[in-house]
């Protein structure tokens, strides 16, 4: 197991630092703590051809720049709350409103324009980062002090975990992801053809501005029916422009579960998603659209895939959904692991 630090530029004054955790199956993943952004994952294809399988820049003034969260921690709250509104015990919170009428990911500056406090981890058989943020009372309209690490770890089982935990000292709403967007044939092509299977029986319903309308219909005789592998393209025209919605996972809560698998038939790359988080968000990339080259490559729509182990979108105003309020005195845990291999 092996760790690399360079410098990657800077940021708010700060330094910002690449990391490169590399495992003896010479798999390899970058991360920065500038967003605590995983920039680069290189793993094998059922001929032992190595390619980069997350959408990333070359250069932390991309990563500064506007970009579509590219393997970003997305915080304070992942996703969507309606019209950046909620309310904690009567009081109203106005947050930046920055997707149509919504709060997205955080805001304005969320935890992916963040400059992390970061130090390497090495062990027998892993090697990564724990970075580290504290988030001020009221940073973008979001009530208490937060106090968050992340934990990136990788194996020698090819398994990229992620560790997430926080407190506060006043109540809050909290909801954290990683939005790395994956293509398993390393951007050779689209990921129409490739199969995913999601565990879940039900999804979100959102009306027309992605806010879901508290409805959870079955997935069953309908195109978010992924509980059996398909390809991603055999039904996207019938969801509009494609999929950009959370899926209510079928295990029970807390539990660390397989939740997802995709599979490139090409090159063999087989990625599966382990969770302790109630939804995953499938995204296939439909707002790419040629405007972001990073590492040689034009991300298009469709390009890549991303599946956000996460809350529902909008739980802060939902009371049926699984809460995201966070107390004072509590912990948040969180566990995810992005487990790569061939078959």
């Amino acid at each position: 197991m092996n760790i690399v630090k360079d410098l990657f530029g800077h940021a708010d004054g700060k330094e910002v630092y690449l990391f490169t955790l590399t495992n003896s199956n010479n798999v390899k993943v970058k991360i920065t703590n500038f967003g605590g952004i995983v920039t680069s994952v290189v793993t094998p294809d059922k001929n032992g051809a190595f390619d980069d399988i997350v959408a990333g820049f070359d250069n932390l003034e991309q990563y500064q720049s506007d970009h579509p969260y590219f393997g970003a921690i997305c915080g304070r709250y992942a996703n969507r709350i309606a019209n950046g509104k909620f309310t904690i015990d009567n009081v109203e919170y106005q947050l930046p409103v920055n997707n149509g009428p919504n709060c997205l990911h955080g805001g304005i500056k969320g935890f992916d324009k963040r400059v992390w406090d970061v130090e390497s981890l090495v062990g027998d058989d892993y090697t990564g980062v724990k970075l580290s943020y504290t988030s001020a009372d009221m940073e973008e309209g979001f009530p208490g002090n937060v106090h968050v690490i992340v934990t990136y770890t990788l194996n020698e089982n090819n398994d990229l975990k992620i560790s997430y935990e926080a407190e506060t000292d006043k109540k809050t709403q909290l909801n954290l992801t990683n939005h790395s967007y994956f293509n398993l044939s390393g951007f050779t092509e689209n990921i129409l053809k490739h199969k995913l299977k999601i565990n879940a029986e039900k999804y979100t319903e959102v009306n027309d501005v992605q806010i879901p309308t508290g409805k959870l219909p079955q997935v069953k005789n309908s195109p978010f029916d992924f509980t059996k592998a398909k390809e991603i393209g055999k039904d996207i025209e019938e969801v509009g422009i494609g999929y950009d919605h959370n899926f209510v996972l079928s295990k029970p809560k807390g539990q660390l579960d397989i939740i997802a698998e995709a599979w490139h038939p090409g090159s063999g790359r087989f990625m599966e998603v382990l969770t302790t988080e109630p939804g995953v968000q499938f995204y296939s990339a439909n707002y790419l659209d040629g405007s972001h080259t990073g590492k040689g490559k034009t991300y298009k729509k469709h390009d890549a895939f991303c599946l956000e182990t996460q809350h529902f979108p909008d739980s802060p105003n939902q009371s049926d959904f699984p809460s995201t309020l966070l107390q004072s005195g509590e912990i948040y845990t969180q566990t995810t692991i992005y487990k790569f291999s061939v078959k």
